[in-house]
Formats: structure tokens, sequence, C-alpha cells
């Protein structure tokens, strides 16, 4: 499986829910989950389950659990991870934590109802809800008056479909 079909096919793991492996929830206290934890650890300790493989596994997977949800800086990362609904383990988005950053660039106003007419007959697109003035909104919400080679004083304005396009409008 390539790269781009692990991310597209991508499954969170149950042993990646280190709450549901606890059996904690996400507002249990230190206390509840250490006391959880040391109930679950002593049914899967390496010494009570000698050469059990699975068992000795599991312990594991507790203490891990038990480490990053007791730290709160730690839990902190864990719950962000969690939220963020990224298509990785939490594991290798710790290990890329400091190397790649969220960014809400990409995250715009849907511009394709601006030319649909509202109740009150103007634009109901997200043009409508901002800055009235033209010159505050940004170029593709059609404020900037940038007209190319027809700039101010050189002709005339281009036509208003012309701008539409220019404004990702159309």
């Amino acid at each position: 499986m390539t790269g781009v079909d692990e991310i597209l096919n991508y499954q969170r793991n149950p042993d990646e829910d280190y709450y549901a492996l606890l059996g904690c929830d996400e507002h249990s206290t230190v206390e509840q989950i250490t006391a959880e934890y040391k109930v679950l650890a002593l049914q899967h300790h390496p010494d009570k389950n000698d050469g059990d493989k699975d068992a000795e596994a599991k312990f594991q997977q507790l203490k891990e659990a038990k480490e990053t949800l007791c730290e709160p800086s730690k839990r902190a990362l864990y719950d962000k991870w969690r939220q963020s609904g990224v298509a990785m383990g939490y594991k290798q988005w710790l290990s890329m934590k400091d190397h790649v950053q969220q960014s809400m660039h990409w995250s715009k106003p849907n511009t394709k109802d601006r030319m649909l007419e509202g109740e009150s007959g103007h634009s109901s697109g997200p043009s409508s809800l901002g800055p009235s003035v033209a010159a505050a909104r940004r170029a593709s919400e059609g404020g900037a008056a940038l007209w190319g080679r027809w700039g101010p004083g050189n002709q005339e304005p281009p036509s208003e479909v012309i701008s539409k396009f220019r404004n990702y409008e159309i």
C-alpha cells in the first residue's frame, strides 16, 4: 500500500484510544486514571502471566496510556491529536508535530453562492457578510480595484462579468 493509500484508507486502531484502553473518558481525573490502570495492570502484569506475550504487550500499552494521560502536557497533545481528525496514528503524529504545523489557510468561505439573490434582493454569499467598504475586502471578495492593464485612469474599467470572473465569483 502506498503512502497516499495509507492516508486515504486510514482506520484508527482501537489500541491508540488510551481512554478506552484504561476504561476512562476525557473527563477522568488523574486519580481515576491511575486507579483504573492499577486494576488492569495487575491483570496483565508479566509476572502474573508468565510467558504470555499478549499479556505483556497489553501491559506495555496500559503503561504507555497511563504515562500519557497522567502528565498534563502529554495529555494535552494526545487530546489535540484525537480532536484533529488527522489520518495518522498518534505516535506518527507526535513524531511529526514539530515539523508540520496545522494551518487554516485553505479554509475560506464558499464563494459559489455569490450570484444567487437572497430574500432581500441582494447577494446572499459571504461578500454580503463582510465589510461594506470595497477596499477593505480581499481581491477574491471583489474588494481590490485591480484592473490589470485597465488601471485607474487608463481606460474604462472592465465589465461586471470580467470583474466577477477575476474575483472568482463565476
